[in-house]
C-alpha cells in the first residue's frame, strides 16, 4: 500500500485525504495548526457558486481596480509597497487576460462537477454543515453593470450552467427581505451555500474513521528524497522527525509557493485577503428578516450565507498585501454597513469578523497534478473558489495519484470524469 502525505488539512487537503483514502493508499495528513479548517477554511462566505466562476483577468477588472486604488473602502485595495512575489504575480495575471474566456469556461464546469461530488460525500459521511440548496441570486443597480454582466453569463450558460435573468420584482419574489432599487440580475438555482469550517472538520472525522492519519501542530520543514522516496523533515513540540512516503499532495494554501520551492517546482501563489462578518441572529425579529437565498452584490463585491437559523454570513473586498493577516477596522465597517443597508430589521449588535488568505494563482485556476519531480502532486491555489472547486479536484489529483503509482493501488473509489487545464 502506498504511503502518500498530505501538506496542509484545509478543505483541499481534506478532500484530497478522503478521495485517496478512497482508493486504497495509507493517507497521513501534515498540519501545522492544532485542527483542521483554521485557516481560509475557516469563516469564507459560505458560497457553493459556479456562477461566481468569473476569472479576474479582464480589461475591465483591471481598470476598476486601477480605480479602486485610491479608494479605501473599495472591494480592492493594493498595497503599492514594492515586492517581487507581488509585482511578479500581477505581471503573470496581466498575461493570462487573453484567457479570460478559456478559463472562466473552464472554471465553470469544474464548479458543476464537484457540486455532485461533494453532495455525495456529505451524503455518504452524514457531514450536517448547514446545507442550503436554495440558489444564488446576482443584482446589479444599473442597466450598464447589468448589460456587462449579461456578457458574463453567455460564457457561463455556454459552459453549461443554469442561470438566467431576473426582473427587479422576480428578485423581490425570490428574497423578500432584500432591501434595495435594483435594474434586475441573474438567478442560479443549482448553486449553493454551507458552512466550510463544519464541512471540513466532519470530513477530516470521517477520514481518521477510514483511517487516515492526522499529524496536527506539525510543520514541514524540508522536502528531500531518499532511495527513491520522498523524506519530509517536520517539526512536532520542539523535535524534529525524518518521515519517508511514496508521494506527497501539497495543499497548502498560501503556504504552497515555499513548498513548491522545496520541492524543485515554481508555482506564483499569492495570498489575497478576504473579510467576513458573522452576524449573530439572536433575536426573532433578526432570524426572520434575514435572507435565506444566497446574495451577490456585483457593484459591492459582497456575498452572503444564511448559516443555519442563528447566523448570517456577509464576505467580500480583496486586498493585495502579502501575507497580512490584521482584521482592518475599515474594511470590516462596510460589511456591516451593507447589512444594515439591505437588511435594516437584523440587528448587527453582536457580529463576528475574520480575515483570511486567498491562494490565488495569476490564471485564476488551481494547480492540480503532479510536478517536475516524481511522487509530488498539487492540489492548491483555488482562489476565492476553493471551497466550490475543491471536490472535483481532489477526484482529478487522486485519480493522477493513482495512475502514477499504479503497482501499490489496491482500491479504485469513484473515479472522475473531471479535468482542469492549468496554465504552466
Amino acid at each position: 500500500m502506498s504511503r502518500i502525505a498530505i501538506i496542509g488539512a484545509g478543505i483541499t487537503g481534506v478532500t484530497t485525504a478522503y478521495a485517496l483514502a478512497q482508493r486504497g493508499f495509507h493517507v497521513t495528513v501534515i498540519e501545522r495548526h492544532r485542527y483542521a479548517a483554521m485557516e481560509t477554511s475557516f469563516a469564507n462566505g459560505g458560497q457553493l457558486s459556479a456562477s461566481n466562476a468569473e476569472v479576474w483577468n479582464s480589461r475591465a477588472t483591471v481598470l476598476k481596480g486601477l480605480k479602486w486604488m485610491f479608494t479605501r473602502d473599495a472591494p480592492l485595495l493594493m498595497n503599492p509597497r514594492p515586492g517581487w512575489h507581488k509585482y511578479s504575480w500581477m505581471g503573470e495575471f496581466l498575461r493570462q487576460i487573453p484567457n479570460y474566456r478559456a478559463n472562466t469556461a473552464e472554471t465553470v464546469r469544474l464548479a458543476i462537477a464537484a457540486r455532485e461530488h461533494l453532495f455525495r460525500i456529505a451524503r455518504d459521511e452524514k457531514i450536517d454543515f448547514d446545507l442550503e440548496r436554495r440558489g444564488i441570486l446576482h443584482f446589479y443597480a444599473s442597466r450598464k453593470e447589468f448589460d456587462a454582466a449579461s456578457k458574463v453569463n453567455e460564457i457561463l450558460t455556454g459552459a453549461g450552467l443554469d442561470r438566467h435573468a431576473v426582473t427587479p420584482e422576480e428578485i423581490a419574489s425570490i428574497e423578500p427581505t432584500l432591501r434595495g432599487a435594483f435594474h434586475g440580475g441573474f438567478f442560479t438555482p443549482s448553486d449553493s451555500t454551507g458552512d466550510i469550517h463544519k464541512f471540513t472538520r466532519g470530513l477530516a472525522d470521517a477520514c481518521a474513521r477510514h483511517g487516515v492519519e492526522f499529524r496536527y501542530d506539525t510543520s514541514v520543514t524540508s522536502i528531500d528524497e531518499q532511495a527513491g522516496r520522498l523524506a519530509l523533515s517536520v517539526e512536532h513540540a520542539g523535535e524534529t522527525q525524518a518521515l519517508q512516503f511514496d508521494g506527497i499532495v501539497i495543499c497548502a494554501g498560501v503556504g504552497s509557493r515555499a513548498f513548491a520551492s522545496m520541492a524543485g517546482d515554481h508555482l506564483n501563489v499569492y495570498p489575497v485577503k478576504g473579510y467576513s462578518i458573522t452576524v449573530c441572529l439572536d433575536d426573532a425579529r433578526s432570524r426572520d428578516h434575514a435572507p435565506w437565498v444566497s446574495l451577490l452584490d456585483d457593484r459591492a463585491k459582497i456575498v452572503t450565507s444564511r448559516l443555519g437559523a442563528d447566523r448570517f454570513r456577509v464576505a467580500g473586498t480583496a486586498e493585495l498585501n502579502g501575507f497580512n493577516r490584521d482584521i482592518r477596522a475599515d474594511r470590516i465597517a462596510p460589511l456591516v454597513e451593507w447589512t444594515r443597508r439591505h437588511f435594516p430589521d437584523v440587528s448587527t449588535a453582536r457580529v463576528i469578523p475574520w480575515s483570511g488568505l486567498r491562494p490565488m494563482l495569476p490564471s485564476m485556476l488551481p494547480k492540480v497534478g503532479q510536478g517536475k519531480r516524481p511522487g509530488v502532486f498539487y492540489n492548491t491555489g483555488h482562489g476565492h473558489l476553493g471551497w466550490t472547486l475543491s471536490a472535483a479536484t481532489a477526484e482529478i489529483v487522486a485519480e493522477t495519484v493513482s495512475q502514477r503509482l499504479p503497482s501499490k493501488r489496491v482500491h479504485v473509489g469513484a473515479s472522475s470524469q473531471v479535468r482542469v487545464n492549468t496554465p504552466a
